[in-house]
């Protein structure tokens, strides 16, 4: 960080003179150049140094220590929220309104006595401008704190020291534990892609993007040697894989799946980054111990408000509501963009298996989280298939998840129920295996394989039937037309009315086209009969 010598070359004789002033110094030196550093080095005295600090304000005094905990300097629109802005004028208007006499803020208090300065520094998210304490006076309050045998100093946070506190009874009253689902539903998304019925597909928010991050999907078109490789790898494997591609990920973006905003423009933010440093948060939290979700939010707010904002930027990401399209611009919006963000942040870790949730009661939002990690090793693993007569087949959420995605190629699909996916063979499911290059033999094969050759004969003989013969019975809605003589129906079929009618069924009733029925009953009532429509 630059001197005192440095900083004050910033700045014209005048604010050098307040400086001075202000110490009970009086500047002998002419020129800025001079005066910089004669001042400096009155300043830099250790008595000096101690008599000013002394005499700071309380207010000034926390807005002091509070860069001082930053190793000497602060991103400026942290400091500034906290501590105040310093006004900006020229130097005849501050020689005029005399600022330094009635600051605005600690942060003025600080400004016209040479404690505080602001500067661009590159920082890991760019150039950013921070508040920072010229590098040698530094030296010298450092050196003062180091001898105060008293405790008056506030220092930063242990490394490792968890944010937030422990839950209370009624934040944690209901628990919500965490599950390994995620593996089901990625395997209903994948399936319903492969069949191409995307009305099919699972809609949990943020699916389609996490296996999209996972190299699962790519420009919604799956990609068959990750899919086989994730089909088979087992519950432990499958749900570590989608959890490393999460955590890595930089097109996974959490802010931009939030429920209930729509970011609009140019503008990027780092995914990844702000998803390591809030895990490193998580990590501090002792194992198995339930933690306050409004207490962690609140620490992160007063002590990381910017832990996703380069250069603490609230201004140029243009977030709206999507309620009432409301714009989320400014601090003020913290809570509905940055908390929102974290709150997303921790239901994506239970979703993933590694944390558990809690809230007052059920139904309620969650209000406590713990860090337990799914006990993925000591679940029931063994699933079962069961094939009826019928053609429904049910199949365990613990049977292998590679056998239902290819099943489900073959079957229509029914609700889920109770941890069990629920399909039947129906001509029209065939038809369309068919359609993709698939076999009723094939499905057989399946069915034979994984039941140990427990697939009851009528199933059997249907499915060897249909790769023979094809659809041989047809069940279909139709509209009849019925008369009560034939000579009516004669009269009918000669008339404008018979290029609607189909297939006859006896010399008093006929088939009607789909969609004719109402030209049939014009034209009948040209023919002066006039029919009773029955549903």
């Amino acid at each position: 960080m630059p001197t005192l010598y440095q900083t004050f070359l910033k700045h014209d004789i005048g604010h050098l003179r307040i400086v001075a002033d202000l110490w009970g110094l009086e500047l002998e030196s002419q020129d800025l150049d001079s005066a910089a550093e004669e001042l400096s080095a009155s300043l830099l005295d250790l008595e000096a140094v101690t008599e000013t600090i002394d005499i700071l304000s309380p207010e000034a005094r926390a807005a002091l220590d509070a860069i001082l905990a930053g190793n000497g300097k602060m991103e400026w629109a942290a400091f500034t929220r906290a501590h105040g802005d310093i006004r900006g004028m020229g130097a005849a208007k501050r020689d005029r309104e005399r600022p330094h006499l009635k600051p605005s803020s600690p942060a003025e208090h600080l400004f016209y006595r040479g404690l505080l300065a602001k500067a661009f520094f590159d920082s890991s998210k760019g150039s950013q401008e921070f508040a920072y304490i010229p590098d040698d006076l530094l030296e010298v309050i450092e050196m003062l704190a180091a001898e105060e045998t008293d405790d008056q100093q506030p220092s930063a946070a242990p490394r490792g020291e968890p944010i937030g506190r422990p839950a209370t009874p009624v934040e944690k009253a209901f628990e919500i534990p965490a599950t390994d689902h995620i593996l089901d539903d990625a395997t209903t998304h994948l399936a319903a892609l492969r069949i191409g019925d995307e009305s099919k597909a699972h809609l949990k928010h943020g699916l389609q993007e996490l296996l999209t991050a996972s190299n699962l999907i790519k420009k919604d078109t799956l990609q068959p040697e990750a899919v086989k490789a994730f089909l088979g790898a087992s519950r432990v494997e499958a749900l570590n894989i989608l959890y490393k591609a999460w955590f890595e990920s930089n097109i996974f973006d959490e802010l931009r799946l939030i429920p209930g905003i729509i970011c609009e423009g140019e503008w990027s933010n780092q995914p990844q980054v702000t998803r390591e440093f809030l895990m490193n948060l998580v990590n501090d939290i002792p194992q198995d111990k339930w933690w306050s979700l409004p207490a962690f939010l609140r620490d992160i707010k007063t002590k990381y408000p910017d832990f996703q904002r380069p250069a603490g930027d609230y201004d140029s990401w243009f977030i709206k509501r999507e309620s009432d399209g409301q714009y989320l611009r400014g601090f003020a919006y913290w809570d509905q963009v940055d908390g929102a963000l974290v709150k997303y942040f921790i239901q994506t870790l239970h979703w993933l298996g590694k944390v558990d949730l809690a809230s007052p009661e059920e139904g309620k939002e969650f209000s406590a989280f713990r860090v337990n990690g799914l006990k993925v090793e000591g679940l029931k693993v063994e699933g079962k298939i069961i094939v009826s007569s019928n053609g429904r087949i049910t199949i365990s959420r613990f049977f292998s998840r590679a056998v239902r995605y290819q099943l489900a190629r073959f079957c229509e699909w029914d609700e889920e129920k109770g941890g069990e996916y629920i399909y039947h063979v129906s001509a029209q499911s065939l038809k369309h295996a068919n359609e993709q290059g698939l076999k009723a033999e094939q499905l057989l094969a399946l069915l034979v394989k994984y039941t140990n050759g427990n697939v009851p004969p009528a199933l059997v003989k249907a499915l060897k039937r249909w790769d023979t013969n094809g659809i041989e019975a047809r069940v279909e809605s139709l509209l009849l037309l019925r008369v009560t003589k034939p000579e009516i129906m004669e009269e009918i079929r000669k008339s404008k009315a018979g290029k609607y009618l189909g297939e006859v069924l006896s010399p008093t009733a006929v088939i009607v086209k789909s969609g004719a029925i109402q030209k049939v009953m014009a034209e009948l009532a040209e023919l002066g009969l006039l029919a009773e429509v029955k549903e």
